[in-house]
């Protein structure tokens, strides 16, 4: 058994440990506030962005030669970009990252398929590099806050390795941000871009932008300045880019959001243990002096 000095030290151990948690969990909630309002005012102009090439390319009367739009005839080689962070410390949020782009790799397999490895975060490419994989590209240092420049420099290389034919699929695997209690994984098809059903599969507003057109009877037409053929070229990088960066700020706040209540748990548990700890400390202690009042009073005895 522990002796009540061992006991009074991991009391303040744990104690120690409780203080900084505490400031991890402010500080967390202090970076998701930030993040929730960048996350906030990109998705309205990523949801624009969706129903304007959406609406482009049916406007389009012959699809452009590009190779972004175009579909590979043998899809054998599939990009998979695991989205997650720099640092751990946030529960399940970068493991969560992993399994799926693992299951993703065996469903492809079983196809007959090969994953072909991206990853944004150290700890993503740390754990796949740990599990002996190649990882094609790797993106870190800018997870706390990422910036456009990263999601275009990600979107240029995944951009290019499609054109060169060096994979024939693109997939994104990220943690879509809900609540700080709740981030669920995602995982979006970025190329080809050839099937407009495509473009608008996962965007929020395309259900309420086909009503109101069904309500006003598609009174209003657009017009084109230029061509909607020289429009959709110029869409489809900014598409790809903004749906990237999208996905780096959706893994971003999510990624503070479980850290803030990965700590917040933390903090409860090291409550629980001090308690436990304590009653622990007390009952050693009454067991001492029990024991001393029994010496006393064997002495006494001893002496008459």
């Amino acid at each position: 058994m522990a002796s009540q000095k061992d006991v009074k030290n991991r009391i303040s151990s744990v104690r120690n440990i409780q203080k900084i948690t505490r400031a991890m969990e402010m500080v967390a909630a202090a970076r998701l506030r930030r993040a929730e309002q960048r996350i906030a005012a990109l998705r309205p102009y990523a949801s624009a962005i969706r129903r304007m090439t959406r609406r482009t390319a049916e406007a389009v009367e012959n699809i452009p030669n590009m190779p972004l739009l175009e579909e590979h005839e043998n899809v054998q080689r599939v990009g998979l970009l695991l989205v997650t962070g720099d640092r751990g410390l946030a529960g399940a949020f970068n493991s969560q990252i992993v399994r799926a782009g693992n299951r993703r790799a065996q469903e492809l397999r079983d196809e007959g398929k090969e994953a072909v490895w991206y990853a944004s975060g150290r700890r993503g490419v740390g754990s796949l590099r740990f599990r002996g994989l190649d990882v094609t590209g790797s993106y870190e240092g800018f997870t706390d806050r990422p910036a456009f420049a990263d999601a275009r420099d990600i979107a240029g290389d995944l951009a290019a390795a499609y054109v060169d034919g060096k994979v024939d699929r693109v997939e994104v695997i990220y943690n879509h941000y809900v609540s700080p209690l709740t981030q669920t994984v995602s995982r979006d098809v970025l190329l080809p871009l050839q099937a407009i059903e495509e473009l608008a599969s996962d965007d929020e507003g395309a259900s309420e932008d086909a009503a109101a057109d069904e309500q006003r009877g598609r009174r209003t037409s657009w017009l084109y300045e230029p061509e909607p053929e020289e429009i959709l070229q110029r869409l489809v990088p900014d598409y790809i880019e903004i749906t990237i960066f999208r996905a780096l700020l959706e893994s971003t706040a999510s990624e503070h959001g479980a850290r803030m209540t990965a700590m917040r748990n933390a903090q409860e548990n090291a409550g629980d243990m001090i308690e436990g700890l304590t009653l622990e400390m007390n009952r050693q202690r009454q067991a001492e002096i029990t024991q001393e009042i029994m010496e006393v009073v064997a002495g006494a005895e001893g002496l008459t």
